[in-house]
């Protein structure tokens, strides 16, 4: 596998490409270039363009976890007595582990758990995550609420950079 080009630095265009696709990762070519105002050859370029220098990474789906049957989400602060990169990556194969996230701080690894309900989520934290191996201590947080914000690839088109 060859190495990506290097990109060049978003231009307004791109960051419009992006910010659109990130609103609705379904649109057609035709329908980008009409919300980005350019000809559909543009865009076509562009897109080509912004996936194959790594800048788009992909297409995605968003779910609600509710309707999936994933009704509650944790927050998990893991710490490890190991080098993180290795746990992070057995702890992100984990069922029902969404993410993870390496910390600066007194916290090396942040979780997001999300699971069906209370004995689901209970298995995942004390029986398997505390089973990893570099895994010294965790501390949960239950998600009561939670409202999205802006993500980055929405806000692109509004950026000064």
């Amino acid at each position: 596998m060859s190495p990506k080009p290097p990109h060049a630095p978003l231009d307004a265009v791109d960051r419009r490409i992006v910010a659109a696709l990130g609103r609705d990762a379904r649109l057609s070519v035709r329908q980008l270039a009409e919300q980005v105002h350019i000809s559909r050859s543009a865009a076509h370029a562009r897109l080509t363009r912004l996936i194959d220098t790594g800048v788009i990474t992909g297409f995605r789906a968003e779910v609600d976890r509710e309707k999936l049957g994933l009704a509650l989400t944790a927050v998990v602060i893991v710490k490890v007595d190991t080098d993180w990169s290795s746990v992070s990556e057995s702890l992100a194969a984990l069922p029902f582990v969404e993410k993870a996230q390496a910390l600066g701080g007194d916290v090396d690894i942040l979780l997001t758990v999300s699971a069906p309900d209370h004995d689901a989520l209970s298995e995942t934290i004390l029986r398997r995550i505390h089973t990893v191996p570099g895994v010294a201590s965790t501390r949960s947080y239950i998600v009561l609420e939670e409202r999205a914000g802006t993500s980055p690839e929405q806000a692109t088109d509004i950026w000064q950079l």
